[in-house]
C-alpha cells in the first residue's frame, strides 16, 4: 500500500501542471480558476476534518493561516497559473523543482549555517541546469514572454520557500492539529487571495465552464490535484516518515515533462531536457545526506518540504 500511494501521489503532482495547462488553454481565467481550485478543495477538506472533529473553527481565526496561504498557495500559484499561459507544462513542473534549492538558500541565510560542499555544488548544478531551460527561449525563438514565465515561476518558489519554512514554525506551534485541518486553512485563505485577484485584473466570463477541457482540468484539479494528492502526502507521512514522500519532487517534474511532450505534444529541446535533469540532480545533491537519513530509516526533514501543487 505504502508503495501504490507512492506510485499514485508521484503521478497526482505529475500530471497538475498539464491539467492547468489544458484548463488555462480551454480559456479558464488564471487566477479566478485556481483560486476556486484551493478555496473548494480547502473548504470540502476542512469540512471534512471538521465532521471527525479534527478541525476547530477557531484556526480559521489565526493569522499564521493568512500568512502561510499568502506564501504557499497565493504567491506560487498566481505565478505558476499566470505563466503557464507562456510556458508549457512541463518547463514550469521543472522550474517549480528549484523549491528545496530556493528552501536551502533561505534557510541558509537566516541560521548563517555553512553549506557543505555537495550542496554548494547541488546549487551550481541547479542553477546551470535553470539556465540550459531558459536557453530556448533566448536563441530559438526569442519571447519576452516565456522569459517572463519562466521568471516568475522562479519568484513564486520564492514565496513557497518563505512558506515552507515558517509553516515548519507554525507546524509546531499547533501540534495539536491535523497537517490536513492546516493545509486545507491555508489553502483557502490563498484562494480568497487569488479570488480577490481575479476580481481587480481579470474579467470572468463564465463561458469557459462550457468547454469541457476546462471543467474537467478544474475538477480534476480540486479533487484530484489538491485533495487526493495532499492526503496521500499526508498518510504516507504518517506510514512512513516526513522525508520519503518529499521525494516526489524529483519524480513528478520529470513525469509532467513527459506527459507534456506525449500527450500535448510540447516542444522540447534537447538543452531543456539537459536542464531538467540537471535541476533534478542538483537537488539530490543538496538533499544527499536526508536521503542517507532515510535509507538509514532516520526522519529528520531537513530541505525536501510538504507538497504544494
Amino acid at each position: 500500500m505504502v508503495f501504490a500511494n507512492y506510485i499514485a501521489m508521484c503521478l497526482i503532482f505529475g500530471t497538475t501542471f498539464l491539467a492547468i495547462k489544458v484548463g488555462i488553454d480551454a480559456g479558464a481565467p488564471p487566477f479566478f480558476s485556481a483560486g476556486i481550485r484551493f478555496f473548494l478543495a480547502g473548504l470540502i477538506l476542512f469540512a471534512v476534518m471538521a465532521w471527525k472533529k479534527q478541525a476547530p473553527l477557531s484556526i480559521l481565526l489565526r493569522k499564521e493561516m493568512v500568512f502561510t496561504g499568502i506564501c504557499l498557495t497565493f504567491g506560487v500559484f498566481a505565478t505558476l497559473y499566470w505563466a503557464e499561459q507562456h510556458l508549457s507544462s512541463g518547463i514550469a513542473a521543472v522550474l517549480s523543482a528549484t523549491a528545496p534549492l530556493m528552501v536551502m538558500l533561505l534557510q541558509t541565510g537566516l541560521s548563517r549555517q555553512k553549506l557543505s560542499a555537495s550542496s554548494w555544488a547541488g546549487c551550481l548544478i541547479g542553477f546551470g541546469g535553470v539556465i540550459l531551460l531558459l536557453l530556448p527561449g533566448l536563441t530559438f525563438s526569442f519571447s519576452m514572454l516565456w522569459v517572463a514565465g519562466c521568471i516568475a515561476v522562479l519568484f513564486g518558489q520564492v514565496f513557497y520557500s518563505a512558506g515552507a519554512v515558517y509553516s515548519r514554525r507554525v507546524s509546531q506551534q499547533f501540534k495539536d492539529v491535523s497537517p490536513i485541518t492546516l493545509n486545507a486553512a491555508q489553502m483557502m485563505y490563498g484562494g480568497i487571495l487569488l479570488l480577490i485577484a481575479s476580481a481587480f485584473t481579470e474579467q470572468v466570463h463564465m463561458e469557459f465552464l462550457l468547454s469541457p477541457q476546462a471543467v474537467l482540468s478544474l475538477l480534476y484539479l480540486i479533487f484530484v490535484g489538491s485533495m487526493m494528492g495532499h492526503t496521500i502526502f499526508y498518510w504516507l507521512v504518517a506510514k512512513t516518515n516526513p522525508v520519503f514522500p518529499s521525494t516526489w519532487l524529483y519524480i513528478s517534474p520529470l513525469i509532467a515533462l513527459a506527459l507534456g511532450v506525449a500527450l500535448y505534444q510540447e516542444p522540447l529541446y534537447l538543452s531543456s531536457l539537459t536542464g531538467g535533469i540537471a535541476i533534478i540532480a542538483g537537488i539530490v545533491m543538496i538533499n544527499w545526506k536526508t536521503l542517507q537519513q532515510l535509507v538509514a530509516k532516520k526522519a529528520p526533514i531537513r530541505h525536501a518540504e510538504s507538497p504544494t501543487k
